[in-house]
């Protein structure tokens, strides 16, 4: 039976706006946080693996291992640390944004993997998001911050294999998120030991990006591509770089330029026509 009926849709959608919500505060804590960015992914992500393994246990997941799952761990660990990376060697909204060219990976690899074909819908609804992230692409790029922009890019790229845990036999999202965040967090965190602010803002802003903005967004982010195709959660989750730099421009002070603003209506759009036009 599949696990895509009306009612898990419905949660599945549910579940991946409340990851939006969490992975949007990544821009704005990132900000707080004057480390090197493999420090930041080393903390972030050990605390990460600790909230995601409490939560396995409070709900009796069992761990898988395989090569299925060995491959999402390394996905997992990829999309954090380019993240990360890019975030310190281009602007933040760059890096949020060129994340998600993931949809069009997404679409690409159903395609060579599964052989499914995208529906007129899902063509049609990844053609206006990309359309409004160009906006904000366009808005944000800067010269000389390529090299940040191609970590972005790969981030992305990454970031596709992880929308696709669920949909391999063997698969199993959250064990591949458990252990993609046991090596990065294992491998890197030791370079914590190298930063010297460790004031209480710097520290609560560590604990929030590891527990909320990385831990609690995937494990709602495993829900909803557990009961949601990729290309519909990817979609629903391309909500993330409006809400970023939004709370970024808020707490922070920097302001949305008019691009942004219309690439953000843009978005809103695509997201908008997918979920009323019922995915045909």
């Amino acid at each position: 039976m599949s696990a895509y009926t009306d009612n898990n849709s419905l949660k599945g959608a549910a579940a991946m706006l409340a990851a939006s919500l969490c992975f949007s505060t990544g821009g704005l804590l990132m900000k707080l946080i004057p480390w090197n960015p493999l420090a930041i992914n080393g903390a972030r992500n050990l605390i990460a693996c600790i909230v995601i393994g409490l939560y396995i246990r409070f709900t009796h997941h069992r761990l898988k291992w395989n090569v299925t799952v060995l491959v999402g761990a390394v996905c997992m660990a990829g999309v954090t640390t380019m993240f990360c990376v890019a975030n310190k060697l281009t602007t933040a909204g760059n890096a949020i944004i060129l994340q998600y060219t993931a949809p069009v990976w997404i679409v690409i690899l159903m395609l060579l993997l599964f052989r499914k074909k995208p529906t007129r819908t899902a063509v049609v609804s990844i053609g206006i998001v990309l359309l409004g992230i160009l906006f904000f692409f366009l808005e944000s790029i800067s010269a000389g911050r390529w090299l940040g922009d191609l970590f972005a890019i790969l981030s992305g790229v990454f970031y596709a294999g992880v929308f696709l845990l669920n949909q391999f036999e063997k698969g199993d999202a959250l064990s591949s998120m458990f252990f993609g965040q046991m090596i990065c967090g294992l491998a890197l965190s030791p370079l914590v030991s190298q930063e010297t602010a460790f004031d209480p803002k710097v520290l609560t802003a560590v604990f929030l990006l590891g527990a909320v903005q990385v831990g609690l967004a995937y494990i709602f982010f495993a829900a909803g591509t557990r009961y949601t195709d990729p290309v519909t959660a990817s979609i629903i989750n391309a909500i993330e770089p409006i809400l970023n730099p939004v709370l970024v421009a808020v707490f922070y002070g920097e302001r949305l330029g008019r691009l942004s603003l219309i690439g953000a209506a843009v978005v809103v759009g695509g997201v908008l026509y997918y979920n009323i036009s019922g995915q045909n």
